[in-house]
C-alpha cells in the first residue's frame, strides 16, 4: 500500500498541520516505510505465540469499589479560579474553526 500525496494533504489538514512540498514528500516516505513495516508483521503466523505481556497480572489485587466521604461543591470551588454556575470554568483548549 503506498501513501498518495491527496492523503499526505488531508492527514496534515485533520491534524492542523501546514506542511511545506518538501515536508510532504518527507512524510509520505515516512509513512509509506511505516505502512510497509505493518505489512510486514501482519506477514508473521503468530498462531502459537504466547502474548509478552498482560496489562493484568494474576497477582494484582483489586480494591472492592466502596462510597466514601468527598468534597462539598462548596470545598470544590474554594480554589478554582474561575466560576460559572457552580462549575469550575476552564480556558478553552480547542479553537473553534
Amino acid at each position: 500500500m503506498s501513501v498518495s500525496e491527496e492523503d499526505v494533504v488531508r492527514i496534515a489538514g485533520l491534524a492542523r498541520l501546514q506542511l511545506s512540498e518538501e515536508e510532504r514528500q518527507t512524510f509520505r516516505r515516512q509513512l509509506d516505510q511505516v505502512l510497509a513495516y505493518i505489512q510486514k508483521l501482519n506477514e508473521l503466523d503468530t498462531t502459537d505465540a504466547e502474548p509478552a505481556s498482560t496489562s493484568q497480572h494474576p497477582g494484582t489485587r483489586m480494591r472492592e469499589d466502596s462510597v466514601e466521604a468527598s468534597l462539598s461543591r462548596e470545598e470544590a470551588l474554594a480554589n478554582a479560579r474561575a466560576q460559572v454556575r457552580g462549575f469550575i470554568r476552564i480556558p478553552r483548549v480547542i479553537a473553534r474553526p
